[in-house]
């Protein structure tokens, strides 16, 4: 039996494409997402993405699908915060 073990480490933050990027900025943006029902009664969110929409998640309500969206906003938005680099918290002397 053969087994294969891999291991790496990263001296420097792992840099974001300029395409991933620009798909974060989309998505921390309210105005890129809408909401569909669909014929089983259920709410779908949907990410517009260029010019397609992507289904994302579907919840029963329609209030259910509009917290999944500003908690996606949400989520996007902090990834965006951290795209420099880390946040300085405290320093000492």
């Amino acid at each position: 039996m053969t087994l294969f073990y891999s291991t790496s480490t990263w001296s420097s933050q792992p840099q974001i494409s300029e395409k991933t990027k620009n798909l974060w900025e989309q998505a921390s943006q309210k105005a890129n997402w809408r909401i569909v029902q669909l014929p089983n009664g259920y709410y779908q969110t949907e990410f517009k993405q260029d010019e397609d929409w992507t289904d994302v998640t579907r919840r029963e309500t329609i209030e259910g699908a509009e917290q999944a969206i500003d908690a996606s906003v949400e989520h996007y938005s902090k990834k965006l915060e951290f795209v420099n680099g880390p946040k300085i918290v405290k320093t000492f002397e």
